[in-house]
């Protein structure tokens, strides 16, 4: 179960964090993986990590924010592969704030990489898709697209925008044999975790380390494999009946 044998999956945001256990793991399966990132070194560090495992990886460069960037990225990935079977839009960044501590050129950064990112990808992925007469798109939204999460109104809106762009793209092209879903993660433990803690909260890296970790009911936070793991069936042919799903991947905080 869960073969990619045979299968190109292109992951951005690749370089570390959620995409680079959905890179590794799509690899592990059999998967070609195009790692894409806008730090070019954090993507060459991941394929080479693959290819040293015995498995497929090419590295790419790309700012998904920018029309050109990515146009270049999806013309590098089809000069090596004739296929894209797979397109995990994953690249993207957060903001703390209110509405009022949200400045226009803050709202502006967050939605052209979190919600034009995604739109530049997905568009350039369903010509090739509809092409090859199937297709499977999963973005990464986020919990705050389902609940409302205290200072975080510009990432909120960005990832509101992820799911219902999600919802679209499925409603549009079930029929031609594009799947489109995508996963909510809450609190995952990457290394922006880490950092975020380190820069806001120097030497109570700790208490607030717990504190976030409280938030889900489960107890803690994510980790990036688990993820992955959704990924990875969201990905597969076992989920060929599965499109226009948001899923959460929340320990808890939306049962409660």
């Amino acid at each position: 179960m869960f073969d990619l044998q045979g299968k190109t999956a292109l992951v951005t945001g690749a370089g570390s964090g959620i995409g680079a256990a959905i890179a590794r793991l799509f690899a592990r399966r059999g998967a070609a993986v195009a790692a894409a990132a806008l730090d070019a070194a954090a993507a060459q560090r991941m394929a080479s990590k693959i290819m040293e495992s015995g498995r497929t990886a090419a590295a790419y460069q790309c700012d998904v924010s920018k029309p050109d960037s990515v146009d270049a990225l999806f013309r590098a990935v089809a000069a090596a592969s004739p296929r894209l079977d797979i397109l995990v839009n994953n690249a993207g960044i957060a903001h703390v704030g209110t509405i009022e501590q949200t400045t226009p050129e803050d709202l502006d950064r967050i939605y052209r990489v979190n919600v034009f990112g995604v739109y530049l990808c997905a568009r350039a992925a369903v010509p090739v898709m509809l092409r090859q007469g199937k297709g499977v798109i999963l973005n990464m939204a986020s919990v705050a697209a389902l609940v409302g999460l205290p200072d975080r109104f510009a990432y909120s809106m960005s990832k509101g925008a992820v799911l219902t762009m999600t919802r679209a793209i499925a409603v549009d092209y079930m029929k031609r044999g594009i799947r489109c879903n995508c996963i909510c993660p809450a609190r995952i433990h990457t290394p922006f975790v880490d950092g975020y803690l380190a820069a806001n909260y120097p030497g109570r890296e700790a208490e607030m380390m717990k504190t976030l970790s409280e938030y889900q009911p489960i107890g803690r936070m994510g980790q990036p494999d688990e993820v992955a793991t959704l990924a990875l069936y969201l990905c597969s042919d076992e989920s060929a009946f599965v499109t226009g799903q948001a899923y959460p991947l929340d320990g808890g905080v939306t049962a409660v």
